[in-house]
């Protein structure tokens, strides 16, 4: 996972941390693969906003008129910045984990070096951060231009991405280090992404839900995200409720790298 890309000239530095060997590999693939992602990057905002915001929008505005005192076009954007981030990160730790375990065999090939299982874990979910920064940064200019923040709080939307997205994305290369077939992931997606997606008070407020089923919705780790990305876009930030959301993702971010670290040395050491 050190090898030197011919192409691009660049050499990992002698003397750097294993992890950022390992994060080094991951910068390396991407720098050949990354025209796939581009259109996704800067498309799908644009899409999302376009049809739920404006389009949905007008006819939210038309029948009923704001939505927590916003327009559907500032209270939705906020929350496609969090879906955004699951579902990058969950895209990033279920195939390419199990791919790079059982089928291309990439990180048994490091295990026979110098890195060390955790290396591996924290080189993949450093480079998944890095993804879910710059993502989360291109959506932030893009909501911008639809004139969907109105606060300069919405300058940490990026980090409240990049935690949104670990929160998932952790927990799942646990799982996925200990996967021998991808028929699970389709049922994650299924029966947890999709969901989540879609009840996780994304698309309409929280007391808009029936009493029994809001803390259902506020079990989802989705909301703690989205319920982030709302406040800090309209600026208005409620100390305990943020301390309440953050403490949710980052024990779970910190829960999945935990498990992650071990079923990876388990899996690749035992």
């Amino acid at each position: 996972m050190t090898t030197v890309n011919q192409t691009t000239k660049i050499v990992p530095r002698v003397g750097w941390p294993s992890w950022r060997r390992s994060l080094w590999y991951h910068w390396a693939f991407y720098s050949k693969t990354w025209r796939a992602s581009v259109i996704s990057t800067f498309l799908f905002p644009i899409l999302y906003l376009t049809s739920m915001g404006l389009g949905v929008g007008h006819l939210v505005t038309k029948h009923t008129g704001l939505v927590q005192g916003q327009t559907y076009l500032h209270f939705v954007a906020p929350g496609l910045l969090a879906i955004t981030a699951m579902q990058l990160a969950a895209g990033e730790t279920m195939w390419p984990i199990l791919g790079a375990l059982k089928w291309v065999r990439t990180y048994h090939a490091a295990a026979t070096t110098p890195l060390k299982p955790e290396d591996i874990v924290t080189g993949k979910l450093g480079w998944v951060s890095i993804r879910l920064f710059t993502t989360a940064a291109v959506y932030v200019v893009i909501i911008s231009f639809f004139g969907a923040l109105s606060s300069w709080w919405s300058l940490a939307l990026p980090f409240v991405g990049v935690l949104t997205g670990l929160a998932f994305g952790a927990p799942l290369m646990a799982f996925s280090s200990r996967m021998e077939s991808d028929v699970p992931f389709t049922t994650i997606y299924r029966f947890i992404i999709v969901p989540m997606f879609l009840f996780s008070a994304t698309f309409y407020p929280l007391h808009e839900y029936p009493g029994a089923l809001r803390p259902l919705v506020q079990f989802m780790p989705l909301y703690h995200g989205v319920a982030l990305a709302r406040s800090f876009a309209f600026g208005d930030v409620p100390v305990l409720a943020t301390i309440g959301h953050l403490a949710v993702l980052v024990s779970l971010s910190v829960i999945g790298v935990v498990l992650a670290r071990k079923s990876m040395r388990k899996r690749l050491v035992s």
